[in-house]
Formats: structure tokens, sequence, C-alpha cells
């Protein structure tokens, strides 16, 4: 028999894998060649300077009477928003200089809101009412500006015209037209950013899920319940209404639901209405009103838009609800702004009620709608808001901006920096 041999000064080693010491030194080895240098690395990226627009258009109404105001005293636009800073439109009926004695008319363009060198370009356009196209156009777009831009230090710089017009020539014009002008006032206020490459560019196309949906309704295919409306059936598929509407949700899919109801009949809803509705809810976007309704007035757009509005609220559908109040705030007018004061009230509508308010407050239209049918069911329905309304007309004719805080520096026909911009016709 063999005998085993065991290691000398520790334990035996047979059978267990054998792993060399972690100090042991490596086999000597020639020295591998050197490692040819990267490739350096190359990047870019570049500085785009561009303007950001937008326009606003002045209605000055009532020029006859404005005369006299006085010189320096101005009649102001709404202030606007472009680039991040608010913009107003200063109109001086007898000029803003007393040297020229009232004889001039003065038209310029101011920052409204705070800013430290807000870099912008300017068009000041008075409108050609007799359609012949002849504008009296002032503009920094599409001309080489030895200077650049023109910068504005703080809040209350102004660009513009002190003889803007010769008033006596303004009065035997096309530009005024019934006692108004009209001015247009374009903004660019001057941004730049740094852009990385760009690494790939695909076009994607908008999306045309809606029209899909859509579809659906105007089919007529796979419907599983009925709307009765004014005697009119209006077939529709739950599974869409109960993924646009939560009222539709809980009354087709919710514990009460009742599992064999095919026929839904609709209370306090006009069948126009309720089709426009359901158009919304596939197409999600408003219906043609004159297709809807065989129509075309301002009127019957404005009556449906307060129908959906309050039907929009009665179903949870926001965007519908958006989109009509927006729809109001445009066509506002004497006949019909008592009825939409009283629905923006009941439905929630703040902006819209902020717009009826300054609408009805003003002078000219607040006695008129007095006498609307409009104002009656306001009186009865929402009696609080005659207590807004008279705080309204106690504020007409205040404006937020001091007249004290805007700049004098401004030269006829050009700009601080002594540059002069052509009219062009």
């Amino acid at each position: 028999m063999g005998v085993g041999r065991t290691s000398r000064g520790g334990p035996s080693t047979a059978g267990r894998p054998y792993f060399p010491p972690i100090s042991a030194p490596a086999a000597a080895s020639s020295p591998s060649p050197p490692s040819p240098p990267a490739p350096p690395v190359e990047t870019a990226s570049t500085s785009v300077t561009k303007t950001v627009n937008g326009s606003h258009h002045f209605k000055i109404a009532g020029y006859s009477l404005a005369k006299g105001i006085g010189v320096g005293k101005y009649i102001a636009s709404e202030s606007f928003t472009v680039g991040g800073f608010e913009w107003a439109i200063y109109f001086y009926p007898d000029g803003k200089s007393a040297e020229d004695g009232a004889a001039y008319v003065s038209l310029f363009i101011a920052l409204a809101s705070e800013g430290t060198d807000v870099r912008a370009l300017f068009e000041l356009t008075l409108v050609d009412q007799s359609g012949k196209g002849q504008d009296k156009v002032h503009t920094h777009f599409g001309r080489s500006l030895e200077g650049g831009p023109y910068t504005l230090k703080y809040r209350g710089s102004m660009w513009g015209y002190k003889r803007f017009f010769k008033r006596s020539g303004l009065e035997t014009s096309d530009y005024l037209k019934d006692d108004c002008l009209l001015v247009n006032c374009t903004v660019g206020v001057v941004q730049s950013h740094t852009e990385g490459p760009e690494i790939y560019s695909i076009p994607v196309p908008q999306s045309d899920m809606s029209q899909h949906i859509g579809h659906l309704l105007t089919s007529g295919k796979r419907t599983d319940i009925t709307f009765e409306v004014d005697e009119e059936m209006f077939p529709a598929h739950k599974v869409v209404l109960a993924a646009r509407s939560p009222v539709f949700r809980a009354q087709l899919f919710g514990p009460m639901k009742d599992k064999n109801m095919k026929c839904i009949k609709i209370e306090d809803m006009e069948a126009p209405v309720f089709k426009a509705l359901l158009h919304f809810m596939y197409w999600d976007e408003l219906p043609n009103i004159e297709e809807l309704t065989g129509l075309n007035t301002t009127w019957v757009s404005t009556l449906m838009a307060q129908h959906l509005l309050a039907a929009a609220d009665r179903y949870a559908l926001e965007r519908l609800k958006l989109l009509s109040e927006l729809k109001l705030c445009e066509d506002v007018a004497i006949n019909t702004v008592a009825n939409t004061l009283a629905l923006a009230e009941q439905h929630h509508c703040h902006q819209l009620k902020t717009v009826c308010l300054k609408f009805v407050a003003s002078p000219e239209n607040l006695k008129a709608v007095m006498q609307t049918e409009g104002f009656d069911y306001l009186q009865q329905s929402c009696p609080s808001l005659l207590t807004e309304l008279l705080e309204y007309v106690a504020k007409v004719g205040d404006h937020a901006v001091p007249p004290c805080l805007y700049s004098n520096e401004v030269l006829d026909g050009g700009d601080a920096n002594g540059r002069r911009v052509k009219p062009r016709l």
C-alpha cells in the first residue's frame, strides 16, 4: 500500500482547488507596445437669436370726443403679452409735446411690465379703412437697422412718434371712418438660446385618433345606447361616452346602472344642443353651427355656446366648457351679455364673468343692457352680481400704469438712439 504524503507545516490539500498566493510575483514578460492615441473628440453647438412676435389690434372709437383731452394725455389699450413681457399702446389725440400745439396726434408702444434692457422690434400701423390697403406703417421688421433692435431700459420705456400724423390731415383721410381709428401693433422680443446637434429628425403626423372615433358616430355601427331628446333619437356607444365623461361613466357603468337600459331620456336640453355635445365627445371639436342649425348668425352662435356651456358643466366636459367660454368672450353683445353673465356666475366661469362685467359697466353699454329681457333675468337669478357690477362701473376709466412712468426722451420718427424708421405706404 502506498503511503500518502502530507505537506509540512499545514493540513492536507488533497482534493481541493489550488489558489496561488495573492502576493505571488507575476511571470516575467516583455513590455507591450504603447496604444495609439485616441482621435480628438469633436463637439458642436449653435447660438440661435430670433424674435418672439405678437400683435395687438386697438380700436379707438369716438375720436372726435377724445379731441381736447389735453397735450400729453393719452388713451391706452389693454395690456397684452409678447415674449414674456406686458405691452400697451398709447394714443395722444392732442399730441405728446406742448411745442407742437396739438397740431399732431402721437402714437407710442410702451413696456408695461418690469424688465431691464428688453430688446425688441416694433411696427405701428394706422389702418386705411377705405379698403385700398394704403396703410400708414412704421416698422423695424424687414429693415437693416444699423444699431440693431431697440432696447427698452425699464418699465415705462417707449418707442413711437410724437408727430405720427398731422391732425388736420388725419380728420379728412380714409384712416378715420365712423369716428373710429384702427391701430395695429406688432412687437418682436429678441431672445437667444444655444442648441446642441440634432441627432435625428423624424416627421411625425398629427394624431388622427379623433377621426377614427368620430367615424364611429357618423357610421352608426355597433351602437349600444340611445338617447331621446325632444322626441329625437340619438344612438351612441356607451364605452366612448364613459371614457369622455365621468357623469356618463357613473350612469352607464356605475353600481346603480340598469343592465337592461337601452334608451335614456334627456330632460332640459334641446336636440341640436345634444347633437353638438355628442359631436364634441366623439370628434373633440365644436361642430359647424351653420351645418347643425341651418342658420348663420352671431346670435345663433352665441345661443348655442350658452347652451353648450351649461351642458359641458352638467357632464363634466372641461375642455368643451372652456371652448364655449372662449366663444362667449369673443361674441359679447348688448342683447346677450346679461344671460351670458348669469351663466358665467352659475357655472363658475371667472374669466367670462370679468369680460361681461367690464362690457356692461362701460357707459356706452350700461343703459342699453339694462333695457334687455336678459337683465331682468339677471336681477332675479343672480342679484349679488349687481353689487359687483356697481364696483366695475365705479372703476371705469382707471388704468394700471401711471403716466409719470413713461419716458419723454423718444424723438419724433425715431428712438432714443437717434435711429429713424421710414413709413411704408
